[in-house]
């Protein structure tokens, strides 16, 4: 497969729909200071819409920046599998429930620890 046609399916992909994990969300980043990943946990709740709402006031969680949240756990790794095991072994409790979740958020780790190698900038999707 060329990376057009594979470029093209990921982007449709993409649009599939995909229910929010209720035990929260994760922000990404690499920290190059420390050549450390960083995998702030934040919770939420979802309520019957689907929407994800802050568990302490209820009001729905832009996926613009709103305002300071303060993350639930903050895990750091020099490697996407550091932070990965870090996040699926162990007695828990664990920080997410779903597998598409825990798939994405292997995918975002090993960008995010390509572009810390690289020293390049990372985005989280």
């Amino acid at each position: 497969m060329e990376r057009n046609d594979c470029a093209q399916l990921d982007n449709q992909l993409s649009k599939r729909f995909i229910a929010l994990d209720p035990l929260g969300y994760f922000v990404i980043r690499v920290d190059l200071a420390s050549s450390e990943l960083v995998v702030e946990h934040y919770g939420n709740t979802i309520d019957e819409q689907g929407l994800a709402r802050d568990p302490e006031s209820g009001e729905v969680i832009s996926c613009r920046k709103s305002g300071p949240r303060t993350p639930s756990a903050v895990l750091r790794g020099r490697t996407a599998k550091e932070v990965g095991i870090a996040l699926v072994e162990g007695d828990g409790p664990y920080l997410l429930s779903h597998l598409d979740h825990a798939m994405y958020l292997g995918r975002e780790l090993q960008k995010a620890e390509q572009c810390l190698r690289n020293g390049n900038t990372y985005e989280q999707d």
